[in-house]
């Protein structure tokens, strides 16, 4: 069998085999990815945990909002070719009017596109960042940080490890126990089970991670409620 760290490699995986069980993470669309009929009854050789529900968009942007109450703009800043661009796009399309931000959607393939688009949107005053989980955001993730800095955009990352290297906010799975929990599913098939019928598994444990000291530097008072909710 075959564990798939990603989207990516899951897409791989299903162009090569139908034979080979695959037990996926830190995939949050397989349905749409067409790796599994449905949640419930994946229906061939792929199961695993869903990284993130469609509705996660509405969590991060009011989050962002929390720490940043003025705001009223936000990037979605992805690849557009990424599997999950438009599962997220329309997440958050549909949860930023009650929350009365203007969602900017900021596709992004490459380092100057990077550079170019958060140079733009900065412009506009109260204006944040939004990055789901993406390859290419991950990738440059040292320019994303220095240019959030260097405009003083509050931003809310899908990975803590933008947050220890510097950013603002995450909340997101916790790794270590997603990888935990695939390890009882790679158990189970190993011993004759078949990824048909497991169904696919939704996260269970979250974690907030907020950089203090990049809080101060972008002049944000922290919320009381945000962190006595930090502290639990």
């Amino acid at each position: 069998m075959i564990l798939a760290h990603s989207a990516q490699i899951a897409g791989a995986l299903k162009r090569e085999t139908r034979a080979i069980p695959v037990v996926f993470v830190n995939v949050s669309d397989p349905i749409g990815a067409a790796f599994v009929a449905s949640l419930a009854r994946p229906g061939g050789n792929f199961t695993g945990l869903l990284h993130y529900e469609e509705g996660i968009f509405g969590k991060w942007l009011a989050l962002l909002k929390e720490i940043a109450p003025r705001l009223a703009r936000v990037a979605l800043v992805a690849d557009p070719k990424s599997p999950v661009y438009d599962y997220f796009l329309r997440s958050a399309n549909a949860a930023a009017p009650s929350l009365a931000i203007k969602l900017v959607p900021s596709p992004v393939e490459n380092a100057a596109d990077i550079e170019r688009i958060l140079d733009a949107f900065a412009r506009v005053p109260d204006s944040g960042l939004v990055l789901p989980p993406d390859i290419t955001t991950i990738t440059h993730r040292d320019l994303v940080l220095a240019l959030a800095a260097r405009h003083r955009m509050p931003a809310i990352y899908s990975f803590r490890l933008f947050v220890v290297a510097g950013g603002l906010m995450s909340y997101g799975t916790d790794q270590v126990d997603m990888f935990g929990q695939t390890a009882s599913y790679i158990d189970r098939i190993l011993r004759g089970a078949r990824p048909a019928d497991l169904p696919v598994q939704a996260p269970t444990k979250y974690e907030t991670v907020l950089n203090l000291k990049t809080a101060k530097a972008l002049g944000l008072t922290v919320p009381p409620t945000l962190l006595a909710a930090l502290m639990m």
